[in-house]
């Protein structure tokens, strides 16, 4: 296999005679591969980085609850002591603290302002409830906190689990599915440039076979030289994508999902794989229109 590779990449002089060098189909074809690989690294970066915040997402909410317990003010307390207990006992539940009144203030401050004077408001108490690995019951809870604690909300955050997670989850599959329209545009450029390639050289190619030259001879050629052409434009987008990911701002709370769109870990070795994918992308599509374009030479 390594040694058909050697084979392909050294060529044949005689042969690469009938491809030109430079030109227009030259550029084009490196133009081309150059730009879709490097619009294949943000669609790979968007992909990844799609599926992590969707797996984040599910994970956070999945495990985080808030029970609102909204009464007068002289059964606040009580009401919130009697929730803890229940909470407390309830299987499933790691974890359930009462929030502050900065902390609160805190969750109201971007729809409030930051002077708004939350403990002369008859805003319900929250309670931050955290579950174990195996979960509770949703639906056993609320029926012993209408029991107990009558003034008890929960919520489970699932009305706004599964939007999030469903938007994460699509912005990934667009993002694999910018990847296969960035590599049918590329195949679809070279094709055009062989095309013309080919078009360019049909007296070439007519004296070639004069002489006993098989179209499968001139068709190696021509496969050869856009297949190196893509695989060295591609590099060379790659390049340019990587560092421009490297420039993105890195993850921030404060950022949210407009941050941390790079490439995480191991992650960062995925978009070695677009400069092989274009030369195989240059490969099949050179290979098909040299063989359709020769087959209607006279």
């Amino acid at each position: 296999m390594v040694q058909t590779i050697l084979a392909f990449a050294a060529g044949d002089r005689q042969a690469d005679r009938v491809v030109p060098p430079t030109g227009f189909t030259a550029r084009l074809t490196l133009f081309a591969s150059g730009a879709m690989a490097f619009l294949a690294v943000f669609a790979l970066a968007l992909s990844l980085a799609t599926g992590r915040l969707a797996d984040r997402w599910g994970e956070e909410l999945t495990r985080s609850s808030t029970l609102r317990i909204s009464a007068p003010a002289d059964q606040i307390a009580a009401q919130t002591e009697a929730a803890l207990r229940v909470l407390q006992t309830t299987p499933g539940v790691a974890s359930a603290r009462p929030l502050s009144g900065d902390e609160q203030r805190a969750l109201l401050e971007p729809w409030f302002g930051p002077d708004m004077p939350v403990d002369q408001l008859p805003i319900p108490q929250l309670i931050d409830v955290v579950e174990t690995a195996e979960g509770y019951d949703a639906e056993g809870l609320r029926l012993r906190l209408a029991g107990e604690v009558p003034g008890a909300i929960l919520d489970d955050h699932t009305r706004w689990r599964k939007p999030m997670v469903r938007a994460a989850s699509r912005l990934r599959l667009l993002g694999w599915v910018s990847i296969l329209l960035i590599g049918g545009a590329m195949a679809a450029m070279i094709t055009l440039a062989a095309n013309a390639a080919l078009a360019a050289n049909a007296q070439v190619i007519t004296v070639m076979r004069l002489v006993g030259a098989r179209d499968g001879y001139i068709a190696q050629a021509f496969v050869r030289r856009f297949t190196l052409r893509a695989l060295g434009g591609a590099a060379v987008g790659t390049l340019a994508g990587l560092v421009a990911v490297m420039l993105l701002p890195s993850a921030q709370a404060e950022g949210g999902f407009l941050t941390g769109l790079g490439f995480q870990g191991v992650h960062w070795l995925t978009p070695l794989l677009i400069p092989p994918l274009a030369a195989l992308v240059g490969f099949v599509a050179t290979r098909m229109a040299a063989n359709k374009t020769l087959k209607e030479l006279p």
